[in-house]
Order: C-alpha cells, then sequence, then structure tokens
C-alpha cells in the first residue's frame, strides 16, 4: 500500500493525525530501493502511524501543512542521493534533467534540501516536535565535512540546519528505537546510529579536532577525517564527539546491519512499486522505468573506493537477503498489473558481492587498517560466486520471468580472484543476465592514480575484458564492455588521461562515452585528498586538479574520438 500522503488517505485508514511525518526532494515512489519508501514501511510495520510529504513547495504552507503536525517528529531527507550532486555537473552547472522529480525536469529540489526542508518546517510550526535528518545527504555530512560547491569546510549539518537528531547509515533500526523513545518519554540519546547536539561533552567518547580548528588546518582536518572513517563500522566503533563553538557534536555508534529474517522483512513489505497518484497528474518518474521491477540483493560494500560514498552510508560488511526472499519477491513481480516478464536488475552496491564475507568480518569486525580488495583481494576474503549463480538459476525458472538482467555494476577483479566459480559466473551473464552490454568501472589505469581511488591494476582488466570476449565467441554472441572512467581524480595529470585514452584505443580497442568528471563527495576519503592536496594515509603531497576549465580537458581528452584498429580480441 501506499503510505499516506493525503488528507484522504488517512482518513481512509482512520487516523486524525499522524506520529511520523517523513518529508523528501523526490517524489514519493513506493519502493523497497528508495529509502524514504523503506522508513515509512518499517515505521508503519512497528505501529506508527506516518505519512509523505514529497517535493514540498518551500515559498508557502501549500504542501508542509497538508497532514497537520506529526505527535512524535519529523523526518527530512534530501533525496535519494545528496541535493547538490542531484542538481549540479562536477563542472558547477545547473542540471536540466531529474529522474526523481515528475515530468523530467529539474525544479523541484532545492538546493541543500535538508536545511531547506527544516527551514520550511519551523517557519510554519513554531516550538514543533523534533525534526529528524536521514538519508545520503544528511548521513555524509553529520560532522564537518569539506563542501565542493563553496570549496570551503562546513559544519555538521545538524548545525547548520538547526534540527534535533541525524539517524545515520541505514536507519531502520535506529528510526524504530527512536520513535519508541519518544513515544515512551524516555531518553532517546543512548539509541546507536544517532547523532545530536549537546552542551557538554560526553563522559566516554573519542574527541575529533574541533570544526573550527579542522576548518583552517589540513593536518587536524586529515586526523578528523581518518578517525571518522575508521569508526564507521558497527564493530568496534567509538563513540564520537567534535566541538562546534560551544557545542558538541555526538556521534553514537553504528547500529549493527540488518541481517537474515530483518533485512528479508524490509524488501517483503507490501509496496506498490509505483508513483504516488498525487503526483502523476505533474508527469512521468524516469527513475519508475529503471527500479520498478529490480530487486535488490545485499547492502554494504567491501570495495573500499576512495570516492565512492557507500562504505561511510551503508558499511563495509556486506548483508545479504536469503535465497528465498529474493525468489518470493521475483515471484511477486509476475503478479504486478504491469510486469511483461522482464527482471530489469538483480544486484546491490555491487552485483556480485552477494553472500560474500570476510572471514573473520563477522566476528572481529572489517580491518581499519587494510582493504578488502586493493592492492589484491585479501585472502580473508571469501570470494565465492556459487550462491549468486544458483540464485540467477532460480529466478530464471519462475512461471512468468522472461529474462532476468544484471544491470547493476560488477567488480571484474571479484570475478577474476574466483578460480573455481568466477568464470562459470561470468558465463553465466553472457548467456543469459546481460542485453548486449556489460558495464564495469576500472575507472583509470595509471597505476599511482588507482593508488588514490583503491582500484586494481591495468592486468586484471585486460584479463577480464579478454575472458568476456572468449566467451561470448564460444558463445556466438555480440556483446560489449562498457568502460565507467574518472576524470580529473586527485593524483591524476592531464598526462595521465592522455595515457588513459591511448590504453582505451590500444588495449580496449574502444573510445570511451561513459566519462565522469571527479565530484569530491563529503566524507570520502578522495575528498580528503581534493581539499587537503595530501594522501591522508602517507601524508605525502598530492596533484590535485582545481581549475574547473582544466577538469574539463580531462574529460574531453577521453571522449576525443580515435580511430581504433584491427581487434585483436575476438568479439
Amino acid at each position: 500500500m501506499f503510505i499516506p500522503a493525503t488528507r484522504e488517505e488517512m482518513e481512509a485508514l482512520k487516523w486524525d493525525s499522524l506520529d511520523v511525518i517523513l518529508v523528501t526532494g523526490d517524489s514519493y515512489i513506493d519502493h523497497p530501493s528508495i529509502g524514504v519508501s523503506v522508513i515509512g514501511h518499517v515505521l508503519m510495520d512497528a505501529g506508527f502511524k506516518v505519512g509523505i510529504i514529497a517535493q514540498p513547495d518551500t515559498g508557502s504552507d501549500r504542501d508542509i501543512a497538508r497532514l497537520g503536525c506529526p505527535g512524535l517528529f519529523w523526518g527530512v531527507t534530501s533525496c535519494s542521493i545528496d541535493s547538490m550532486v542531484a542538481n549540479y555537473t562536477p563542472a558547477g552547472r545547473k542540471r536540466r534533467s531529474d529522474d526523481y522529480t515528475p515530468g523530467g525536469i529539474n525544479n523541484a529540489r532545492p538546493d541543500r534540501a535538508v536545511i531547506a526542508y527544516t527551514n520550511l518546517i519551523r517557519r510554519f510550526f513554531k516550538d514543533t516536535c523534533p525534526i529528524v535528518l536521514g538519508g545520503i545527504e544528511a548521513s555524509l555530512r553529520r560532522i564537518a565535512h569539506f563542501d565542493f560547491w563553496t570549496e570551503s569546510v562546513r559544519r555538521s549539518i545538524l548545525f547548520d540546519a538547526k534540527a534535533d537528531i541525524l539517524v545515520y547509515g541505514m536507519g531502520e533500526r535506529a528510526v524504530i528505537e527512536l520513535a519508541q523513545c519518544i513515544r515512551d518519554k524516555r531518553d532517546y540519546r543512548a539509541v546507536k546510529g544517532l547523532c545530536y547536539i549537546s552542551g557538554e561533552k560526553p563522559l566516554s567518547c573519542l574527541e575529533l579536532p574541533e570544526y573550527e580548528l579542522a576548518a583552517k588546518d589540513n593536518r587536524a582536518f586529515i586526523e578528523m577525517s581518518v578517525l571518522f572513517l575508521e569508526n564507521t563500522g558497527y564493530q568496534g566503533a567509538e563513540k564520537l564527539c567534535q566541538r562546534h563553538a560551544d557545542r558538541y557534536l555526538v556521534q553514537n555508534p553504528p547500529q549493527p546491519p540488518l541481517t537474515g529474517r530483518d533485512l528479508d522483512r524490509v524488501y517483503e513489505m507490501d509496496y506498490e512499486r509505483d508513483h504516488h497518484p498525487l503526483y502523476e497528474h505533474k508527469g512521468r518518474v524516469k527513475a519508475l522505468d529503471t527500479i520498478r521491477f529490480s530487486i535488490t540483493t545485499h547492502r554494504g560494500c567491501f570495495g573500499g573506493c576512495s570516492f565512492c560514498s557507500i562504505s561511510p552510508h551503508q558499511g563495509r560488511r556486506v548483508s545479504s537477503r536469503s535465497a528465498q526472499s529474493l525468489v518470493t519477491e521475483a515471484e511477486g513481480l509476475t503478479r504486478h498489473r504491469l510486469f511483461k516478464g522482464i527482471i530489469a536488475d538483480v544486484g546491490g552496491p555491487t552485483a556480485n558481492m552477494y553472500s560474500m564475507q570476510c572471514v573473520q568480518g563477522a566476528t572481529r569486525g572489517m580491518c581499519r587498517n587494510r582493504q578488502c580488495l586493493f592492492p589484491v583481494v585479501c585472502e580473508k576474503m571469501k570470494v565465492d560466486h556459487s550462491a549468486l549463480i544458483a540464485l540467477l538459476r532460480r529466478l530464471r525458472k519462475i512461471p512468468g520471468v522472461k529474462r532476468v538482467f544484471v544491470a547493476s555494476g560488477i567488480r571484474h577483479d571479484l570475478i577474476m580472484a574466483d578460480a573455481e566459480y568466477g568464470r562459470e559466473y561470468l558465463k553465466e551473464l553472457v548467456m543469459h543476465h546481460i542485453s548486449g552490454q556489460m558495464k564495469i568501472a576500472p575507472e583509470h589505469i595509471v597505476d599511482h592514480v588507482l593508488g588514490c581511488m583503491g582500484k586494481p591494476g591495468a592486468a586484471t582488466l585486460i584479463a577480464f575484458k579478454d575472458l568476456f570476449y572468449q566467451l561470448n565467441h564460444d558463445a556466438g554472441k555480440r556483446q560489449f564492455l562498457t568502460y565507467y572512467l574518472i576524470a580529473a581524480h586527485p593524483g591524476c595529470t592531464l598526462d595521465d588521461m592522455k595515457k588513459l585514452k591511448t590504453f582505451s584505443v590500444k588495449e580496449l580497442r574502444t573510445n570511451p562515452e561513459q566519462v565522469q568528471i571527479f565530484t569530491p563527495l563529503p566524507s570520502t576519503i578522495s575528498a580528503v585528498m581534493y581539499y587537503t592536496q595530501t594522501d591522508p594515509f602517507t601524508g605525502q603531497g598530492l596533484f590535485v586538479e582545481k581549475d574547473r576549465a582544466i577538469r574539463q580537458k580531462h574529460k574531453d581528452i577521453i571522449l576525443a574520438k580515435k580511430r581504433i584498429g584491427k581487434s585483436r580480441v575476438r568479439r
């Protein structure tokens, strides 16, 4: 069912008022891959009355007052991604289109949406109940952080938004515990996965360098960032605090990730997999074309890419759903009125990490001082694609399912590291689960740039490419690889981009088109590198291109068309 978005829907449920109202910068899509939808359903499943207000007008109370004032708290999220990333290109230009806004025009989400919506609530609801921030924008900005759009270090978003509480990470457990505490008039400050503001330093916590110092001293900023990132894993993480003027930002240790039946339950709830009727008159939401009939297999990513926000948000430990839960969800798709037999995607943050775990990670936590896949795949990481192979075969056999695609990105180095099942898994993809092309993300090929990114070397990429095309040749198929690349990452020069272009033409036999200029996302390692021009782990200086015109040249080098000679690989 849809979570109520109108008074009429509240009345149909015989609700006079709501416990929680969720405010989001995306249009309301009721789907298990949409965070605000998941949180709403989880709260309702726990017995709370919940409503959603999507993309409210920030100039009036027309939308924000539609459902009244909640009894427990407001929940505010920007959207499925950071609102500044959603609204602006890496070159600083306003994005014209928006897949999560009806009609596809980027005109409904304000910049820094979390702050804008909190101000909107305070404007029309004086002395209201607590305002709780959540979602990726709030999660990655929960401590002092570098902000690319102002080229400055900003305070925790809790201070800038003047909100009361912040739920970070995948917040199902935290938000339920919080709602129960507020309902029962108990102190919520011990709930894991929360941040709050305190007038006093907690008695027991790890203190980060204060905001004022981190904002002007690179060494303090690096120290702050490393301590923060070391305490994102739920096992062994300490309570953190950071002074901002005369108050403290307090971050409780993270919640343990959902696993087993709890994770399955979240995805098995009654989602409509559709756009709420209230917003349909505004136009089609393009994102639905991709996600409506997609299935999420797991959460978390142990890839450890320096530029990626998944680790500081979802965590490095992978939590996988049971195969039966995934099959049950797929069977449910066949009964949807719009289903035509195609499951568009079966995957997660990285599609082929399903059911993989570090042999010590589940009991001792993920290592703080080493990466799982860089410079090579760690020997303690259980790389085994057999469970994923079995799952895909089960999904293909479901009556009413014609095709099952894997559209999420894969880690090609994981496939090559799996001596027993890697080739078999790739063969499954080639034979059944891709349509014309497969996307992988080598990002670069120059060693010192890859070192900054935390990505595998070119030799692994070439070996994977050759295996992919060999399997296609053997199967009589003509399918291709699409390569996602990053331009102007810290450590990368124009000369490095020329080397990448030469490699792409001569070794990959392609003129790449999927090239993204690097954007320093808050609280990522690459953002630390960009801001400080220093490797935070070695202390060595880095070349960082900050001139926007030259950053564009980095991308243009890759996009330039060059003649590709006769292929040396079978296609």
